[in-house]
């Protein structure tokens, strides 16, 4: 079991989720209202440095009143993601890069099918979303050159995130390219592209063996839902790959 997670949940109505994430991602579950002798408050900050990192499933209010008074450094304190009982949204509420909770973010995330929200200030600077679908074992040589070929002009580095569909969550090469360059993977549900399954370019074979018309192009979209399609599906060797940027118009208005 992995111990260097803790998942913490404030009541028991959130066994499920946490069962589901226990089982996903490993950790050690805590059920503080067992203890009816000491406030889960004081628990939590008995237990706060046995992990690496946690998952506290509750509200954001909640976690910073816990918090309070244990934080002291981000190079050592550990990495803490929020996420709500309804498994809407995690969110990487400290030591974000040095603890790894934004990265703690999107695993939670993509075993829910929560949006992870992350707030540090590198990640806000970059604006482009880039969406991969590809077939079966295309190695992660291929897919560097299908994503540069989208990008054109345009870095690595101004890449947020890349998304795709579940049935990638796995893929060998897919995973070596976001390890190679430090991104998160965004993972989408087929129900949740099926929903919003809009394409430029529908593919026949797409079709047939996914069950929708395209994947690039729809979990780029969804991934970033105030972005701009600025390069529609691209193809090169098996990978198909579409880039969306964050529309300026809204920062124009703040």
């Amino acid at each position: 079991m992995n111990r260097d997670t803790g998942i913490w949940l404030v009541r028991p109505e959130s066994e499920a989720l946490a069962t589901t994430l226990q089982k996903q991602l490993g950790g050690t579950l805590y059920r503080p209202w067992l203890n009816l002798s000491v406030t889960q408050k004081d628990q939590f900050a008995a237990a706060y440095r046995l992990h690496k990192q946690w998952i506290m499933i509750a509200a954001s209010g909640i976690a910073v009143r816990f918090l309070d008074g244990l934080a002291q450094d981000k190079h050592s304190d550990p990495a803490v993601v929020v996420l709500d009982e309804a498994g809407r949204f995690a969110v990487s509420l400290l030591a974000g890069h040095e603890g790894g909770a934004n990265r703690l973010a999107y695993r939670v995330a993509n075993v829910v099918g929560a949006v992870p929200v992350i707030t540090t200030a590198t990640e806000a600077l970059k604006p482009l979303v880039i969406g991969i679908g590809c077939r079966k074992d295309v190695p992660v040589a291929r897919i560097t050159a299908a994503v540069q070929q989208a990008l054109g002009n345009r870095r690595i580095n101004e890449i947020r995130e890349i998304a795709t569909i579940d049935l990638k969550a796995n893929e060998p090469g897919l995973l070596e390219f976001c390890e190679q360059y430090q991104l998160p993977l965004r993972v989408l549900a087929h129900e949740t592209v099926a929903a919003r399954a809009w394409v430029t370019q529908p593919s026949d074979w797409v079709q047939k063996n996914v069950g929708l018309p395209g994947v690039c192009e729809p979990c780029a979209l969804i991934a970033s839902p105030r972005g701009r399609l600025i390069v529609p599906k691209e193809t090169l060797d098996g990978v198909a790959v579409a880039v969306v940027e964050d529309d300026k118009r809204y920062e124009e208005k703040l």
